[in-house]
């Protein structure tokens, strides 16, 4: 499948003239489709907003959206992410005057999401922390005593008994409180409830921490809750923070069924899909999903071992974004590198667009200082990991 040679021009001509790292954008011809290949952002660490500065597994970077909504989208347009995870393009579509919609299979997305969309004042946080009795008596479970101090697992049962029963209720304050919580539970520093554990975005199985425990010689030591809290808020608040001008659309379900979005409203879709038999989400979220209250067994979280499975998949999901995405409108679809970058999974997702009302303009592959250009056509991967961004652009058909 190749780009309609009328179709998309300002963007193409856009992508064969970026030079904004020094290096000229290489065009390149290969198996029907047309790859751009350059460091289209930064690699440096931490460009973005502070507010984008919550951990979850397998989340891209904010310069990956905010590329696309700057030159896709006019303020006040409609951005959208079906696989949101901890909710970097509804953030930042915010943060740069645009109307945020996401939506998530995991309940987790919308707690981490939604009071950053529209925050409270670190003083808010402050009040709202003080009418909390952390020294609540309240049920938890003992084998967590290897990720907390006895003292700490206490305060930490205690606020989530206090969050579950008011869960139908919380103020916008506590909905923050309870999203900082649950970025804190576990990590690598005293920045975190837990004593050492890696990696920060995910939990170990409590015999994994025993081990770590055991290696290590540590003990967990005795955090301060309340304090951690209010240290991470004023992290998160400290620089500029979105002003909607209309609430977000934030939904929690299947991608391939958004009832919620009307038909041609969003102007832009920057999403990445969970890759091919890469990442558990459910195993790497069992302690969030403990203090959230909710049964990590419920979430049909969608898990491939086939490429053919991971295909359908994908093909549900843009037959739903061909409906929700106006004509003239444009899907940002990154999918990485898996196994090594022998499987391109760019190709799938141009075969699973098939015959819907969707042009691919091409491949972009954001390709980092630390690779080799080689890299992008799996071969020559000299480090582990994944090594460059490959996003597939489509434009829906009607303008």
């Amino acid at each position: 499948m190749t780009a309609h040679p009328n179709l998309s021009s300002a963007i193409t001509a856009s992508l064969a003239a970026f030079s904004g790292f020094g290096r000229p954008t290489e065009i390149v011809e290969r198996d029907g489709l047309t790859y751009f290949v350059n460091e289209f952002w930064t690699a440096r660490q931490r460009q973005a907003s502070s507010l984008h500065e919550i951990s979850y597994r397998a989340c891209f970077k904010a310069e990956l959206p905010r590329f696309f909504i700057e030159r896709l989208t006019e303020p006040g347009d409609l951005v959208y992410d079906p696989f949101m995870g901890r909710g970097t393009t509804p953030l930042e579509a915010a943060l740069l005057g645009r109307r945020a919609a996401g939506n998530d299979v995991n309940p987790l997305s919308a707690m981490l999401v939604g009071p950053r969309l529209a925050p409270p004042t670190l003083e808010e946080v402050g009040e709202a922390l003080a009418t909390i009795d952390l020294d609540a008596e309240a049920a938890t479970d003992p084998d967590l005593l290897a990720f907390y101090h006895p003292d700490t697992l206490r305060q930490i049962a205690a606020l989530r008994a206090w969050l579950l029963a008011r869960a139908d209720r919380l103020t916008l304050a506590e909905r923050w409180i309870r999203m900082v919580a649950l970025n804190r539970l576990t990590g690598h520093s005293s920045g975190f409830f837990s004593v050492y554990t890696l990696p920060p975005n995910q939990a170990v199985s409590v015999n994994s921490q025993r081990r770590i425990n055991a290696r290590r010689g540590q003990t967990p030591p005795r955090r301060d809750v309340a304090a951690i809290i209010l240290r991470k808020s004023a992290r998160l608040l400290g620089e500029t923070v979105p002003q909607p001008t209309e609430p977000p659309v934030l939904t929690t379900g299947r991608a391939s069924r958004t009832p919620a979005l009307a038909d041609a409203s969003v102007a832009l879709c920057v999403t990445s899909p969970p890759f091919l038999d890469v990442v558990d989400y459910a195993g790497d979220n069992w302690l969030r999903c403990w203090f959230a209250g909710i049964d990590p067994r419920t979430v049909a979280i969608d898990h491939h071992r086939t490429v053919a499975e991971w295909t359908a998949f994908v093909r549900g999901a843009l037959v739903e974004l061909a409906r929700v995405v106006r004509p003239g409108g444009n899907i940002a679809f990154e999918v990485g590198e898996v196994r090594g970058g022998k499987v391109l999974l760019e190709r799938h997702v141009a075969e699973a667009a098939l015959g819907l009302p969707l042009d691919l303009v091409g491949v972009i592959v954001n390709d980092q200082a630390f690779t080799k250009t080689a890299n992008c056509w799996g071969v020559g991967n000299n480090s582990r990991g994944t090594n460059t961004n490959r996003i597939c652009l489509f434009r829906r058909h009607g303008a």
